[in-house]
């Protein structure tokens, strides 16, 4: 057994010991399962090689799971929390509803069918649109790094306790709504990207700001259903408000008008 292998097998041990530690899994599936379906042999890999460059030096507990990822918490080793976005090589989830948001993308003209290469793909996608934003001043996560189906960025939270989303804010109120609106001017403007997506659900508020994430989904503005969904993010956001009791005079051409003006 050579260096690396050994290195790998360390890691693996590892993080095994992790997921027995802080118990990775939901209660209604079966332990080993969960170890597999995040922990396959590339995935072990690519944590060591992003491991061994320096940027993530420990690996902490879940602190967020889906059908399609897990977001654990970790530290740099100069000691930076982060989150490290784990999306799941087994999932069947890219094949249902996400190639819409590649195929028609400007920038991803060259996709294949391979499941390893979509999700590969949906990595790099969304650093680079959160990159995209964060250059523009858009309020996301700083992006850190991405390789194959890992991506890594800044943690927002506590003590490893994520920020509260909106939909989990106790105060709402106008001026979070304005906002909001600001970020998804900028977003249009400067980093000419629409998230398509945008709800009360992936937007924390921390330290005062409306910190928006999840970006795999975002596109170009030259998309062919770009106002499609920028008319989908502002109505999403309009009637969360006003579920919340806060009295809106704008209308979703308003904000259109205001955003595209």
């Amino acid at each position: 057994m050579d260096a690396e292998e050994k290195a790998l097998k360390k890691l693996e041990q590892r993080l095994y010991r992790y997921i027995k530690e802080y118990k990775f899994r939901r209660k209604d599936i079966d332990e080993r399962e969960v170890e597999e379906e995040v922990f396959d042999e590339n995935t072990l890999k690519t944590l060591y090689e992003l491991s061994n460059e320096g940027i993530i030096a420990e690996l902490y507990g879940v602190v967020a799971a889906g059908k399609e990822s897990r977001v654990y918490g970790g530290v740099t080793e100069d000691g930076e929390p982060i989150a490290i976005k784990i999306f799941l090589i087994t999932t069947a989830e890219f094949r249902k509803g996400r190639m819409k948001y590649i195929l028609g993308d400007p920038r991803f003209e060259e996709v294949g069918r391979s499941i390893h290469k979509i999700i590969y793909l949906w990595a790099q996608k969304e650093y680079r649109n959160l990159k995209a934003a964060y250059e523009a001043g858009v309020y996301v996560p700083r992006p850190i790094a991405f390789k194959n189906n890992i991506l890594v960025m800044e943690f927002i939270g506590d003590e490893f306790q994520p920020a509260p989303t909106l939909k989990e804010y106790k105060r709402i109120t106008p001026h979070m709504l304005y906002q909001i609106l600001r970020q998804i001017y900028l977003l249009y403007n400067k980093a000419e990207l629409i998230h398509t997506d945008l709800s009360e659900y992936n937007i924390f508020y921390y330290k005062r700001k409306p910190i928006i994430f999840d970006f795999g989904q975002a596109v170009s503005i030259k998309h062919p259903m770009a106002e499609t969904f920028l008319t989908r993010d502002i109505s999403n956001i309009l009637n969360f408000f006003r579920n919340r009791g806060i009295d809106i005079s704008l209308t979703v051409e308003d904000v259109l008008e205001y955003i595209k003006g």
